[in-house]
């Protein structure tokens, strides 16, 4: 049975021998702790993700990062570099493919040889593993601003042990966050146990007086989540990474589409993780926040497109993110081209900086969010730490199992899958069926009064078909979804 404690060392170091023969690329050299330890601490600080992590919510300045990410290594690099200095990124990603998320090594090795020999791109990211420490290196010691591995990956040890070897300084994920959202079938208690293994590799690095960032993957499904979902999570991972000695984290939330409430979840965030980590003990832990552009669908016009970014990075710098992750004009299009994606970069810096000295007012609106986002989270957690009796990791696993916790739309057979979300009138993200959702009776009230509001206010009545039409909304102009139909709107499913 899985349970939250600091990994053995010796049993960490068994597991490891075993992880670094998955590929050959695991047999470097350049992976024994000696070469990995001088690597990192050659790595200089304005290139440490943490380090200036620090600095960045030290400013009070929104910093931008994109998504990106190539199969061919030189080609990966020259979007970088592109990024870096057409797009103003302060900090600098590496997608992660898909055949490489799934241990699929040897699809990925083809993927590469595909795209060289088609001179564009076959898979959808970095293949990091069969590039191996040596070209990892390579792609750090082109850029002058800090890099970081996402993806998306149910087991990245081998991939977690390559990066930080490389001089990577910051891993995006966790056992939850990069397991419910991605994967079908794979048990909770398997993730969460390989995503220990990854951050007692980062606690271990910290031993050494090298401080790496460790990112929760805050958005989940993307999908109208409600913020004390997003924020449970985020908050669980956190804790679990400081258990095996993580000591830089940022927990991340996915714009919903309400100002008042994306600034309540980011402001919130920040209070809840700190307060969280040091009453299980964790005093050491320095916590940054990340906001998440638009995650649905997005317009297929162009200039629409830019008006969506421009409102995220509006939420991202009121709510004083540490940093934010960026789209692109091009986003309704699939993968977006280097011009597309600094465009979007440069776009969002324009707004972040333009709002950096000004603040979002008070307001008895933005307050009364804040203390029910509050109240959501500590019900989960508490409810999660009730059946886990104490034990968190234990929680997790038997909370999703029972659906105290129930991410919405996510393809895990390990998730309930019983709630729904809808907004009211105003846009805020509400739950119009709870499941078994461990809220108390006053907050599934509260929601309820919300969505009925609406309904009123529409002529219809509160139904699934209010979540269908919000799905949509966004993509077609609006955020609260309307009633398309004459006849839709007393139906009631």
């Amino acid at each position: 049975m899985i349970e939250n404690k600091k990994l053995d060392w010796d049993y960490f170091l068994k597991k490891r021998a075993q992880i670094l023969r998955q590929w050959e690329t695991g047999s470097s050299p350049l992976l024994d702790f000696e070469s990995a330890i001088e690597t990192l601490k050659n790595i200089p600080e304005d290139k440490n993700f943490a380090l200036k992590l620090r600095k960045a919510k030290a400013s009070g300045e929104t910093m931008i990062q994109p998504r990106a990410g190539v199969a061919v290594l030189d080609e990966h690099i020259a979007l970088l570099k592109y990024l870096q200095e057409v797009g103003e990124a302060d900090f600098l990603p590496s997608t992660i493919d898909s055949y490489t998320r799934q241990n699929r090594y040897q699809n990925a090795l083809d993927g590469i040889k595909e795209s060289e020999k088609m001179g564009r791109s076959m898979l959808n990211g970095f293949p990091a593993v069969n590039y191996g420490v040596e070209g990892c290196k390579k792609v750090i010691d082109a850029l002058n601003v800090p890099l970081q591995a996402r993806h998306g990956t149910p087991d990245a040890r081998l991939l977690t042990e390559i990066i930080h070897a490389a001089g990577w300084t910051s891993n995006e994920g966790g056992g939850i966050s990069y397991n419910i959202p991605y994967a079908k079938s794979i048990g909770l208690e398997d993730t969460i146990r390989y995503w220990q293994y990854c951050d007692r590799l980062v606690g271990f690095y910290a031993e050494q007086g090298i401080e790496l960032n460790r990112e929760p993957y805050g958005p989940l499904t993307g999908t109208l989540v409600p913020p004390s979902i997003s924020h449970t999570v985020a908050i669980i991972e956190a804790l679990l990474a400081a258990e095996q000695g993580v000591k830089n984290i940022t927990v991340g939330y996915g714009q919903g589409g309400n100002i008042v409430q994306d600034v309540a979840a980011l402001q919130t965030l920040d209070e809840l993780t700190n307060y969280y980590l040091k009453l299980f003990g964790y005093n050491d832990v320095f916590v940054t926040t990340v906001f998440h552009q638009w995650m649905g669908g997005f317009p297929a016009d162009e200039a629409k497109s830019v008006g969506l970014i421009g409102l995220a990075s509006t939420v991202a710098a009121l709510g004083k993110a540490t940093k934010m992750i960026t789209k692109s004009p091009h986003e309704s299009q699939g993968v977006p081209t280097k011009e597309a994606n600094a465009e979007g970069l440069r776009a969002s810096k324009m707004v972040t900086r333009l709002l950096k000295e000004q603040s979002m007012p008070s307001s008895t609106e933005l307050s009364t969010e804040k203390e029910l986002i509050k109240k959501e989270v500590n019900n989960l957690i508490y409810a999660t730490l009730n059946v886990g009796k104490g034990d968190l990791a234990k929680g997790v696993v038997k909370a999703f199992e029972m659906g105290l916790i129930d991410i919405p739309f996510a393809p895990s057979e390990m998730n309930a899958g019983k709630i729904l979300p809808a907004r009211d009138i105003d846009g805020k993200i509400r739950i119009l069926e709870f499941g078994n959702l461990a809220f108390d009776q006053e907050i599934k009230a509260l929601h309820k009064k919300a969505l009925e509001k609406r309904a009123e206010v529409e002529g219809r009545k509160v139904s699934f078909q209010m979540t269908i039409d919000d799905v949509y909304a966004v993509s077609q102009g609006v955020l609260v979804g309307k009633p398309r139909r004459k006849d839709e709107q007393n139906e009631n499913h």
